[in-house]
């Protein structure tokens, strides 16, 4: 265990106690959002993502720690196990180094070598390595020869000797180790087209070529891909004469025995050690590619996640179509359908009169100040159809365009179908649409993660990998904001720390047969929601007008002694956090306190003291009102009004690892490329920016007939 800690420390960069306490910390039982929010005194104030990242490399290396002493026990067994197996194995950090180790001694399928071995060559196979200068290897071979094993002549013998000599160069762990080391230094990753004539997306790899040490990760996925589709020829160039020579000089003692030696070495290269080579290397790059796609999805999806809510306005949901028309609903601040209708202002129908008054006529009886776009198909003659309306109505409505991604699954899926039993499939969308400007976190959570849809190759990812990383993601997301426990979905509250779907739902069904909770305690008496689960949901939990004042705020039971003490050294009582113009008195008075001082009076850790001065200063704070709010926009933009020079706003859409792309009004999204976002040298573009942001760009260049812009943020 100690081994374990040192390691990830070392590789988080962090310290060994906090990995430690950590460790300990998970082993308890604790979920990462609460270690994170209420156990920051042990962590030292680690992060959500340090401490996902640091669970993460805890199960990979017990894992690791699992398959040495299996494989430990199988050599054992054999009685093969030296001092030299087991030290290597306990040097070794990832699964691929100790997987070479017990390749000798794995159970191996019919090979050449051991059709061999099964002839009684393998005398003859240990003759030839030991190069001994005295012994005549035909005149020794001819020994060998035996009708009834099927070793006929002297070629027959020695061929057999070399297939096992060439397996067990093959197998040698500090070979591959060496052969591994020397291509990631100096190996290149080259493609070619398949049909040079065929116009694809994958025309850049047609003749391409780059080092496998400094190809980013988006490349491999889109060489993966093309490779996927046909579309190209993908061959890793390794620096074969060096890696033959380095061999050679290892097993190579005696000038008589050099032909036939090269020979084998030659042979193993070509038939065995570089077709597993190559195998391994795309592996390898795969996976730090995939790790770096799930990482870049999952950063942006938090981002999306914790978008601003646009709380108090009654909001048209607007979901553009063609031939189907559009679907409309009408949602009132607290996410009520009031309406919901299709209008068809699009092609092929183009009634745009009879859509106007429809539209005008709802925006004045439901007093309508914003309308929600979604993204996809007839988003563009939707918002210009939108925008004309907005011109015709006698009070201020602006509209903003909405990301419909997994909006179709929501609507279709089982909760949606319970949620609105009533309501046709396809109207669904339109109210998600809406909602999602309301309240991003509550609507999103609906939505099978990866449907959310802003990251980059996400669906040629392991699935099972990203799904693990963005469940983590959503409950980060959901436990940093809180949840009113009075109004939250099952959807919402399932991902709510210590929380299940089957605990969520029965605290729906006890919320709808005892009426509103009004303190957090009541949770107790939730069937299946025991001590265990109360102490690790209770902090992310909201009351708003309930018994406590504390339980509006992410104050954990735990600490509400504490807390009383310290309102009550202000001179104040829980109940004046409630009051405004108490409000201002107390956070006058705990802003010139002394923290260090003041911890140890009240015997508490100054880290959680600060978080808890946080929270009483502003009560029901929503983290995510810091957040950039949407662009609001009342008329539209089309490319062609577009000039190089010129400066917009725009909203970040999606970040990958070139660049972003950034919403700037007009129907595509514009490219900023990642060398067109600061003056100086940035490794990703996440340092810079993350979806949601808003941003001024300068567009400079506009391709008409790709309906392409590119952008930069070097204003």
């Amino acid at each position: 265990m100690e081994k374990i800690i040192e390691l990830i420390a070392k590789e988080l960069n962090i310290k060994y106690e906090q990995v430690k306490n950590t460790i300990l910390l998970i082993d308890e039982g604790n979920t990462i959002p609460f270690i994170a929010r209420y156990r920051k005194e042990a962590t030292k104030g680690l992060s959500d993502e340090i401490l996902r990242e640091l669970g993460d490399r805890l199960t990979y290396l017990r894992n690791l720690e699992n398959r040495k002493q299996e494989i430990i026990k199988n050599i054992e067994e054999q009685g093969k196990l030296t001092d030299e197996i087991i030290q290597s194995l306990e040097q070794s950090t990832k699964l691929a180094e100790i997987e070479d180790i017990y390749r000798p001694y794995k159970q191996k399928k019919r090979t050449r070598a051991t059709i061999a071995k099964e002839k009684g060559l393998e005398n003859l196979s240990n003759i030839i390595l030991e190069q001994n200068e005295k012994i005549d290897i035909e005149e020794e071979a001819k020994k060998y020869i035996s009708k009834e094993k099927n070793v006929l002549t002297i070629e027959d013998a020695l061929q057999g000797a070399k297939d096992i000599i060439a397996e067990i160069i093959s197998d040698e762990p500090k070979y591959r180790k060496k052969i591994k080391n020397m291509c990631y230094k100096e190996a290149i990753i080259s493609t070619t087209a398949v049909n040079k004539e065929e116009k694809t997306n994958y025309e850049m790899y047609y003749e391409f070529n780059e080092s496998i040490n400094k190809i980013p990760s988006h490349r491999i996925l889109a060489i993966n891909r093309g490779e996927k589709e046909n579309k190209i020829k993908v061959k890793i160039e390794k620096p074969e004469e060096k890696i033959l020579l380095y061999i050679e000089k290892d097993i190579i003692i005696s000038e008589k025995y050099k032909d036939i030696l090269k020979n084998i070495i030659q042979d193993s290269w070509n038939r065995l050690i570089e077709p597993s080579i190559e195998r391994e290397i795309r592996s390898d790059l795969t996976q730090v590619a995939e790790e770096q796609a799930i990482k870049v999805f999952g950063k942006n999806a938090k981002q999306l996640l914790l978008g601003a809510p646009l709380k108090n306005l009654t909001v048209i949901g607007f979901d553009p179509a063609y031939r189907t028309g559009c679907k409309i609903a009408v949602i009132d601040e607290t996410g009520k359908v009031l309406e919901t209708t299709t209008i068809y202002p699009t092609e092929p129908q183009n009634d745009i009169e009879g859509a106007t008054k429809k539209m005008l006529e709802l925006i004045e009886n439901y007093n309508v100040n914003m309308i929600a776009i979604g993204n996809g198909t007839a988003s563009r003659e939707s918002e210009m159809f939108v925008a004309d309306v907005i011109k015709k109505c006698n009070k201020q409505v602006h509209y903003a365009i909405v990301s419909e991604a997994g909006a179709s699954v929501y609507s279709a899926s089982k909760l949606a179908t319970e949620e609105y039993p009533d309501i046709n499939v396809s109207l669904r969308g339109a109210i998600s649409i809406a909602r999602r400007l309301q309240d991003p976190l509550a609507e999103l959570v609906k939505i099978e993660p990866k449907a959310i849809g802003v990251g980059q190759y996400q669906h040629d990812v392991n699935q099972k990998r990203l799904e693990e990383s963005l469940t983590g993601v959503v409950e980060d997301a959901v436990n940093s904001v809180g949840v009113d426990i009075n109004t939250a979905t099952p959807s919402l509250l399932s991902y709510v720390s210590g929380l299940n779907k089957t605990i969520s739902k029965n605290i729906v069904k006890y919320r709808d047969t005892n009426g509103k909770i009004k303190e957090r305690k009541e949770l107790l008496k939730v069937e299946k929601l025991g001590k265990v689960a109360f102490e690790q949901c209770a902090g992310f939990i909201r009351i708003y007008d309930g018994k406590n004042a504390l339980e509006s705020t992410a104050v954990h039971p735990e600490s509400y002694d504490v807390a009383i003490k310290l309102l009550e050294f202000t001179g104040h009582s829980v109940e004046d956090i409630r009051n405004s113009e108490t409000l201002e008195q107390i956070k006058k008075n705990l802003l010139n306190i002394d923290v260090k001082k003041m911890a140890i009076e009240l015997g508490i850790g100054e880290i959680t003291l600060q978080d808890i001065i946080k929270e009483i200063i502003k009560p029901g704070r929503d983290p995510r009102e810091e957040m950039p709010k949407p662009v609001l926009r009342t008329d539209v933009l089309k490319i062609e009004d577009l000039k190089e020079g010129m400066v917009l706003t725009g909203t970040v859409r999606n970040v990958i690892d070139f660049g972003a792309f950034v919403d700037i009004g007009v129907k595509h999204d514009g490219l900023v490329h990642i060398s067109q976002m600061s003056e100086k040298y940035i490794k990703n573009p996440s340092e810079i920016v993350a979806v949601g942001d808003i941003v001024k760009v300068k567009v400079i260049e506009i391709d008409l007939e790709r309906q392409k812009v590119k952008l930069s943020m070097k204003i």
